[in-house]
């Protein structure tokens, strides 16, 4: 019989030691949509902050990205494939139905038969998985994790005025960040939430079959596998949502808005960003926005942000950073951690 692995010290903390980020080379400005649908700079600029977005094209697919993200992520923490213990994987587009992303991850980058699967929260499933991941770790089932939040979403957007609502705000990005094991118990996580309503569903939705439509007489063939959303609900989930998450993790956390020194936001829409901020009387250095280059990147969004921060200097060790997320599910949820 093999022996027990070892039970993990009590207290211990959770390190982010890397990240790294990888993005199409293809890129999709305001411009280019006004030569494919009836909208303007202006208008899109106006209503969602966004100039530009990556767009994917030839061989780029979710997995390529994430590939790309996670060894970026590995050479900034220093440290080789084979040091992993477990990839997770945050995606709402994998490349097909199976294998998942995360096991392809695995073995593109020959990180032996490590455990590595996808979880899907849309585009709070980076924020899920890293609350996930800091569990694992704290309860000794891992002490190295790759997290990688990917989505190819433009492959599911209708580039036409019938698409509109969704084809202004999407584009394509992988973005992962390497969890490891800490001795200082101070470290990582100090708290969390994660929240879903299944019945708000149909506010943003991509269908496959008649029966995914919620009304039948909104059904046309037209729609299948595309984005479906309904951009006045998702609005007003996220506005109150949003706001509300945060209260409930810094309650948990027992600190005050201001005690947090940086607030990771998903890149939904520059004016829920704006209220948010309004809302906690924050500087823009404490909430800081990239949605003007890149759209909403789903899953990708918030790492992106922070791998683009830290390698800025702007993020730093003994600070504290709040990831949040809201998305398709609906979804939302928050993570606090101390690094």
């Amino acid at each position: 019989m093999t022996p027990a692995p070892p039970a993990p010290p009590l207290h211990q903390g959770v390190s982010i030691i890397g990240s790294g980020s990888a993005l199409p080379a293809g890129r999709m400005t305001n411009a280019d949509l006004e030569q494919c649908m009836e909208t303007s700079d202006d208008w899109i600029v106006q209503r969602t902050g966004i100039r530009e977005r990556r767009r994917i094209a030839g061989d780029e697919s979710t997995t390529s990205l994430a590939t790309e993200a996670v060894a970026a992520a590995l050479d900034d923490a220093g440290i080789a494939p084979v040091d992993l213990d477990l990839v997770l994987a945050a995606t709402m587009t994998p490349d097909m139905p199976t294998p998942g992303v995360a096991p392809v991850v695995a073995a593109n980058l020959e990180c032996g038969p490590i455990a590595a699967w996808d979880m899907n929260a849309a585009c709070s499933g980076f924020v899920f998985a890293i609350n996930v991941a800091s569990d694992l770790i704290r309860c000794g089932s891992a002490k190295t994790v790759a997290v990688v939040g990917a989505d190819t979403l433009t492959r599911h957007v209708d580039y036409s005025t019938y698409g509109r609502g969704a084809a202004i705000l999407f584009g394509d990005a992988a973005s992962a960040m390497i969890l490891r094991r800490s001795e200082n118990p101070a470290l990582g996580r100090l708290a969390g939430a994660m929240h879903s309503d299944g019945s708000g569903a149909k506010h943003l939705a991509v269908p496959c079959l008649q029966s995914h439509f919620h009304d039948p007489e909104e059904f046309d063939e037209r729609k299948l596998n595309k984005v479906l959303m309904n951009g006045q609900a998702v609005f007003k989930f996220a506005v109150k949502k949003f706001p509300e998450v945060i209260e409930e993790t810094l309650s948990q956390a027992g600190l005050a808005a201001t005690d947090v020194d940086h607030y990771v936001c998903h890149q939904a829409n520059a004016r829920i960003l704006e209220s948010a901020r309004e809302r906690f009387g924050l500087p823009e250095e404490k909430l800081l926005v990239n949605i003007d280059r890149y759209g909403n990147t789903v899953a990708a969004s918030c790492p992106l942000l922070f791998d683009e921060q830290r390698r800025a200097g702007k993020i730093r060790p003994g600070q504290r950073v709040m990831f949040i997320a809201f998305g398709a599910g609906l979804t939302w949820g928050a993570s606090l951690w101390q690094l």
